[in-house]
């Protein structure tokens, strides 16, 4: 396996293989049987769509046979006979897995140190979730997507994100006391100490595209549930340790919202410097001590990548903003431009935001070959690996010193 690249094509095939090999050797006890019963609300139909797309190929669920695709009773009843045994084995991989992660995070605080999640606002059209519930979702009655999830012209793009996800049925789910995002949050929160909400400004208006359209240019924004849908998961799980992810186009009455349920929001300072009308809110002068701060997220550019980037084919910028950027950057960081990484995770410590977040690439002085992800693009993202050999005592120690230094 390459040791800073995720090869998928190569890695999942022998895990998979290491899992059944794991799977058939386990001998279930009463504390796998506890989990089976405690998770059934998610567990039986995530591990017989999973058997289900194996037996059918990996195709997508809307593709599978009629009757398991619409989920026909007498057919599910079939096909749960036929695959009991590949569906006891997913039931076990989860046992595995929940075990293994509830270890590290007893770990973890035990030592003092939070583990933080995030929670995408849409799920995936190919997925347990919207196989299971249709109803949720704004589909047809074979299951596509009558509209799908995006943002329109941005920073990154300037035909908008298409994501493809499909878009919620909010009068359904409302209908339902939102009981599906209810066990959502509090699952999370089984998994971690706090949560980031990813695209939190969906849930004041989402920018809603054609299901058949191949980009985003085409969307309307609609209403989403706002504080309704809040207030029922605060009165079910009581005030909670949330993030809100409050990037793009967010309008006052976004920041209404968030600040109503008191949700802390981002400022990023890869964006400090633009032209951009919301860069001013992304300079440490104008910081609230309510505030999670970054040198960049996981759909940034590096900062060396962003920093050495002449702007043409990465986003929307031209080549002289990105000129004016750099100018405006170096004199607000009173820099020459030089070890720009290490600037920027200075600038995020010693802000008063009360929680700063570093990527590791930044923290390694990795360029554009290390980034996670570039929103919109269909392939090679989320392979970044990293070795602790990279990791020095040289770099872990000016690490420190800062983190010392400022307190954190």
């Amino acid at each position: 396996f390459p040791e800073h690249t995720v090869d998928f094509a190569h890695l999942i095939p022998h895990k998979q293989a290491l899992l059944r090999q794991a799977t058939g050797s386990f001998a279930p006890d009463d504390r796998y049987r506890a989990f089976v019963a405690d998770h059934r609300w998610w567990l039986e139909d995530y591990a017989l769509f999973m058997a289900l797309k194996e037996a059918h190929g990996g195709i997508a669920w809307t593709d599978w046979d009629p009757g398991a695709a619409q989920r026909d009773p007498a057919a599910l009843g079939a096909w749960r006979s036929r695959l009991a045994d590949p569906v006891e084995q997913f039931r076990r991989e989860q046992w595995f897995f929940f075990s293994q992660f509830h270890a590290l995070k007893r770990a973890c605080t035990d030592r003092g140190i939070q583990l933080m999640g995030d929670l995408p606002i849409y799920v995936a059209h190919d997925s347990a979730d919207v196989w299971s519930n249709p109803s949720l979702f704004q589909l047809d009655d074979r299951g596509r997507l009558l509209v799908q999830a995006g943002v329109p012209p941005d920073y990154f793009s300037a035909t908008g994100q298409l994501w493809g996800n499909p878009i919620y049925n909010w009068n359904a789910m409302r209908t339902q006391g939102y009981q599906w995002w209810i066990r959502r949050i509090r699952a999370a929160f089984e998994l971690f100490d706090l949560v980031r909400i990813d695209h939190f400004r969906g849930f004041e208006a989402y920018w809603e595209v054609p299901g058949t359209d191949t980009t985003a240019v085409h969307g309307r924004w609609i209403p989403g549930p706002g504080a309704d849908l809040l207030t029922a998961i605060t009165n079910a799980l009581g005030p909670l340790p949330i993030v809100a992810e409050n990037l793009g186009v967010i309008t006052p009455e976004v920041e209404a919202l968030r600040e109503q349920f008191g949700y802390p929001g981002m400022a990023i300072l890869q964006f400090a410097f633009g032209t951009d009308a919301e860069a001013s809110h992304f300079q440490p002068h104008t910081f609230p001590q309510q505030l999670v701060v970054y040198t960049g997220t996981h759909d940034n550019d590096t900062t060396l990548g962003w920093w050495n980037s002449s702007g043409a084919g990465d986003s929307t910028r031209s080549t002289e903003e990105v000129a004016a950027e750099k100018d405006y950057a170096m004199r607000y960081l009173a820099t020459d431009g030089h070890e720009m990484h290490w600037t920027l995770i200075r600038t995020a410590l010693a802000s008063v935001a009360n929680t700063a977040l570093i990527p590791m690439q930044d923290i390694l002085g990795l360029g554009s070959e290390a980034r996670t992800n570039l929103p919109g693009r269909q392939s090679g993202n989320w392979g970044f690996r990293f070795s602790w050999d990279q990791l020095t005592p040289e770099i872990a120690g000016r690490l420190r010193a800062l983190v010392d230094l400022y307190q954190r």
